[in-house]
């Protein structure tokens, strides 16, 4: 899927009023089929743009582009087939507790499914081998049948993304998608999200707070920094300068320290989100 965005801009629906927009005057593009990582210092505005590409956040000035389809001038049909095309992936998956890993991951396919189909999937999950080859991407094959509050952090945060690989979408928009996976699992979760993408040509758009992950992975970089771009480069040409510039009073995310809880058991404090469907 082809983006353009033009002089964008976009505020946080919680913002105060007079409070600086979280997105302003962005002008980007991205082709069909590229894989692009947008990072930058928290409060950058990284996810409010993934909010803005997955029509979920209308912009409040200039304009969102989705394959030549500007979403917010089609009917209300039209642009719930748009988001049939897009899958985000939040830092929280919206996993169901109670439910299974398989039903979860066959979720993904639900834009594509009818009504009775998509409930009966819910107690007869059709077609577990897709779904178990997508958890093996992400080294969760033995988890299949687990129920989604029995695993921990960072596995709920596999899940989530393997229901991007059985999603029929031309646009993976993925949040922060490593914030609680180890290093190793890390490198192996960024290497089967860019090479499926670039292998089905799909268009992927990334936030990442590992730098460091983002460089050895994605071919793009874009330095998002107040809501606003700073540099849009391949990933070979940005510097340690373009870095420290970027993270300027935020060197300690430039550094990559880890978060507390990484991959740890699920607790009241980090249940699972409820997934709500539209």
């Amino acid at each position: 899927m082809k983006i353009e965005l033009s002089a964008l801009e976009a505020r946080h629906p919680a913002a105060l009023a007079g409070a600086p927009a979280a997105l302003r005057a962005l002008n980007l593009r991205f082709s069909a089929g590229e894989q692009v990582a947008i990072i930058g210092p928290s409060g950058a505005g990284k996810t409010t743009l993934l909010q803005v590409l997955a029509c979920a956040q209308r912009p409040t000035q200039g304009s969102l582009q989705l394959s030549d389809v500007n979403p917010w001038t089609q009917s209300a049909g039209a642009l719930r087939r748009l988001r049939g095309q897009l899958f985000l992936a939040p830092q929280v998956p919206p996993l169901p507790p109670r439910q299974r890993v398989v039903t979860s991951v066959l979720a993904g396919r639900l834009p594509s499914m009818g009504l009775w189909a998509s409930l009966r999937s819910l107690f007869y999950p059709a077609d577990i081998p897709s779904a178990y080859e997508a958890l093996v991407h992400f080294d969760l094959g033995d988890k299949l049948f687990e129920r989604v509050d029995h695993l921990s952090g960072g596995e709920r945060q596999r899940v989530g993304l393997a229901r991007a690989l059985l999603a029929p979408a031309s646009l993976w928009l993925i949040d922060e998608p490593l914030s609680a996976l180890d290093p190793m699992r890390a490198r192996m979760a960024m290497t089967a999200l860019v090479g499926l993408a670039a292998e089905r040509q799909v268009t992927l758009v990334a936030t990442l707070h590992q730098v460091d992950m983002a460089l050895a992975h994605f071919p793009r970089i874009i330095g998002l920094r107040d809501g606003q771009m700073v540099f849009d480069l391949p990933s070979a040409q940005v510097s340690r300068e373009h870095l420290a510039h970027l993270y300027d009073q935020y060197e300690h995310e430039l550094r990559g320290e880890a978060p507390i809880g990484v991959d740890e058991p699920a607790s009241a404090a980090t249940a699972p989100a409820v997934m709500h469907c539209r």
